[in-house]
């Protein structure tokens, strides 16, 4: 048998280290070559890491959430064959090719779902050196602590069986008495006869702890930075959308080939329209070099729920493109997103962003600002209520539109302007198509 050393490769971005979302294999496991070994995450996507040869998995460097350095060793194995000690070289990716796109061609390496095995992110102990406080690998699980496993610094040995059936019964392992410091069943059996155990109400749930690792991870840090880096204000306005959803139901009616259309075409066409006359609204603020970029074109995010987190696919260039094919792009990027197939540069470089709620989207909104940009647009859901036109009491569809503003480089002036110049194109939706 021969020791074989797995390092982490440089996945295709150039990053420093990544982080472990899921195992799929434990220490003891036997592991075909090309197999699943675990799953590890960059700032852009998640990858699928595969055994480098056949053998046992001896060694593990890390626990879900732990952050791992590129180079260092990820997993041994004790394989069939080769010279002991034998390490497996560092895979090098094409660093001109995104994670996403390039992961396929890496031996070892395969793209999939965005967190998958995880949860869209606080990792906990270890994760700053990317190993656990007790040693840069894991041995088999039967002689890890868990929660109230430690007794005065003794390590309490049982199984994952044993564990889970004293936490389901509200024993502190640490109190079993265990005559080879094993805790069994049978210790379990002979501690509920003499103390008894408390045992939750019926119907009652038990407390989860859930750890944040993967992109809910990375979800909980940028949406923590901006709230802390950026002073956000917020505007809403009422729109009048009676005029914009028949004119949506007419064109519907009559796609024929065309991807059916929802609101958002129609209100980014409207943005694009309006950014020209106010262009701080499309900027990034890079708050450390202290330069504010004006983009001349839009880069429009598309805030999307997925299995695995709130993601935001860019539809590049939307003021040149059709309410059809923004409504295809819309359903294209989000398929992707949610799919997990959505491509490393299909996930960046958006200039303003929207978020809808659709039917949820209750009666306002203040979203939190895609950092570094200076503004977010959440529509929000379309109602049937009376109005006052002409002295007459008439039913009206009314939509409230929020906008969320970084204040350091965006007045309120001018995010209302901005706003009243969009209402009035939806309100007068024939403006949307003259050029």
């Amino acid at each position: 048998m021969a020791r074989v050393d797995f390092k982490l490769p440089d996945i295709g971005e150039g990053i420093a280290e990544a982080e472990i979302v899921a195992w799929h294999v434990k220490v003891g496991d036997m592991i075909e070559e090309d197999a699943p070994l675990c799953d590890m995450m960059t700032d852009k996507a998640t990858v699928e890491m595969t055994a480098p040869v056949s053998g046992t998995v001896v060694e593990i460097a890390g626990e879900v959430g732990d952050q791992i350095a590129i180079g260092s060793v990820l997993a041994v194995f004790e394989a069939e064959g080769g010279a002991a000690g034998a390490a497996v070289p560092t895979i090098e990716a094409a660093p001109s090719e995104p994670a996403a796109t390039a992961a396929p061609e890496l031996a070892g390496a395969v793209p999939v779902h965005p967190g998958t095995g995880a949860g869209e992110a606080a990792g906990g102990g270890g994760a700053s050196s990317g190993q656990p406080a007790d040693g840069p690998f894991h041995q088999p699980a039967a002689a890890l602590p868990s929660g109230g496993g430690e007794d005065h610094g003794r390590r309490i040995l049982a199984s994952p069986a044993v564990r889970a059936r004293a936490k389901d019964l509200g024993i502190d392992l640490g109190q079993v008495h265990a005559p080879d410091g094993r805790v069994r069943h049978a210790d379990l059996d002979a501690f509920l006869g003499y103390h008894g155990a408390y045992r939750p109400a019926a119907g009652a749930r038990a407390d989860e702890q859930i750890r944040v690792v993967g992109l809910r991870r990375r979800i909980a840090e940028n949406m923590a930075a901006s709230k802390r880096a950026i002073p956000h204000f917020a505007y809403v306005e009422e729109f009048d959308v009676t005029k914009l959803e028949a004119l949506r139901a007419d064109l519907n009616e009559t796609r024929g080939e065309k991807p059916r259309l929802t609101i958002l075409p129609l209100l980014i066409t409207a943005i694009c329209k309006a950014v020209p006359d106010f262009p701080m609204i499309n900027a990034r603020y890079d708050d450390t070099a202290g330069i504010v970029t004006r983009h001349g074109h839009v880069h429009m995010g598309i805030a999307t729920q997925t299995d695995a987190g709130l993601m935001v696919p860019v539809i590049r260039d939307a003021q040149d493109r059709n309410i059809w094919q923004l409504a295809d792009e819309i359903r294209r990027l989000a398929e992707a997103a949610r799919s997990g197939k959505a491509k490393s540069e299909e996930l960046s470089g958006s200039t303003l962003t929207i978020t809808s709620l659709g039917p949820l989207g209750g009666i306002a909104t203040t979203p939190v600002i895609n950092r570094p940009e200076v503004a977010i647009i959440g529509p929000n859901k379309v109602v049937e209520r009376p109005v006052f036109r002409n002295g007459q009491v008439v039913a009206a569809k009314l939509m409230n539109l929020s906008i969320s503003c970084d204040h350091r480089v965006v007045d309120g002036w001018d995010a209302a302007s901005f706003v009243q110049a969009v209402k009035r194109l939806v309100e007068t939706p024939a403006l949307l198509f003259v050029e």
